[in-house]
């Protein structure tokens, strides 16, 4: 309204209403004034839709008969006084308000929900292992009291007719062959001319070593632990860090519902590594539909329990990352990490101390 800015509409609210409001500052007055007027009240307006109310029943000696109505003409306002219903209350606007929020409310978030999280999954327990493969961690457990290793070492059932192309992918990359994969293009747009030489260099060694060469294990690492979450394992280095990411496809059906439950990344955005499910927790969800689940950890849920458990680079409970800009969490491990490196907590959850992939293969 235009003249609600005046302390004589001020006025004239607390004369319309039961509850006249008094305020130091008179435009939050007039605001907080006709708020309290408008909330409790059913407002008519005469034939040339001006702005002062006909009738009003937040007063006891001008009580409207005719709810809001900003367009209607004086056919239309007597009609209506007609057929005004007393029970017609606030109760009943909050009440039909309320209604048609939660009716909004379901109606969103049922078109919302990705096409797959409705989909049943199917229990890993009734899953046929088709293929066995074992790796040996190192560094993990200190040595023993006469000063030999300790060896742990899990062993993986591969779920091959859940998920024929992601556990053969797997399979190669336990083998001393590797997995067959292209260098990535030559990245050309660094400043540094230094850094520029170094990328020229291990792209040409990528070159002749290409098609002699495959992908495999050797010197990675567990690269981040989310207790009772997630164990990452198998971030490449060296001369692999120049290959193309393998393509995961497909989806088995199969949840991660238990612990040691073992799945890689959809798609080719999650490097060449593989996750286990330690279990503890339900925060599995996201798992399920990124994820697509290849096995489950069948002997060595004591090194899984310890891999869960190692101290890791924890900044705080906040999210640093998506703070600053990043995504929420890192699909794969990634050389920004480098000191000096652009990407702001990309560390986060990384053990303190170094974990490799020392002994892998096919069983």
């Amino acid at each position: 309204f235009t003249k609600l800015h005046s302390i004589e509409t001020l006025i004239n609210i607390n004369d319309w209403c039961d509850n006249p409001i008094t305020m130091p500052s008179p435009r939050v007055a007039v605001a907080s004034s006709f708020i309290a007027c408008l909330l409790p009240s059913s407002w008519g307006f005469n034939n040339n839709l001006g702005l002062s109310p006909v009738r009003h029943y937040g007063h006891r000696d001008s009580r409207a008969n005719t709810p809001l109505n900003l367009f209607a003409n004086t056919e239309d306002v007597e009609a209506e006084q007609n057929d005004y219903n007393p029970s017609n209350t606030r109760r009943d606007f909050f009440a039909s308000m309320a209604a048609s929020t939660i009716t909004t409310t379901t109606l969103v978030t049922t078109s919302s929900l990705p096409a797959h999280a409705s989909d049943a999954k199917k229990s890993t327990s009734d899953a046929i292992i088709t293929d066995k493969i074992f790796i040996e961690f190192k560094g993990l457990s200190p040595p023993s009291a006469d000063g030999s290793p300790i060896v742990d070492r899990i062993t993986i059932g591969l779920f091959g007719n859940d998920a024929p192309q992601p556990v053969s992918i797997l399979k190669e990359l336990v083998t001393k062959t590797g997995y067959k994969s292209k260098c990535k293009p030559l990245d050309t747009s660094r400043l540094l001319q230094k850094e520029q030489l170094e990328a020229n260099k291990v792209y040409n060694s990528c070159l002749e070593n290409e098609d002699t060469t495959g992908v495999n294990y050797d010197y990675s690492t567990v690269w981040r632990v989310i207790p009772d979450e997630r164990i990452d394992v198998g971030a490449v280095s060296g001369k692999f860090v120049a290959r193309e990411n393998p393509n995961f496809q497909g989806d088995g059906g199969l949840a991660h519902d238990a612990p040691g439950v073992v799945s890689v990344r959809r798609g080719d955005d999650g490097g060449y590594g593989f996750t286990i499910f330690p279990g503890g927790s339900n925060k599995s969800s996201y798992l399920d539909e990124d994820n697509i689940v290849v096995g489950k950890v069948i002997d060595g849920m004591d090194v899984v329990a310890k891999l869960n458990s190692v101290p890791v680079v924890k900044s705080a409970g906040v999210n640093y990352m998506a703070l600053s800009g990043g995504p929420k969490m890192k699909a794969a491990p990634s050389r920004g990490c480098r000191y000096g490196g652009s990407e702001l907590y990309c560390n986060e959850n990384k053990p303190l101390k170094k974990i490799l992939l020392d002994k892998f293969g096919v069983l």
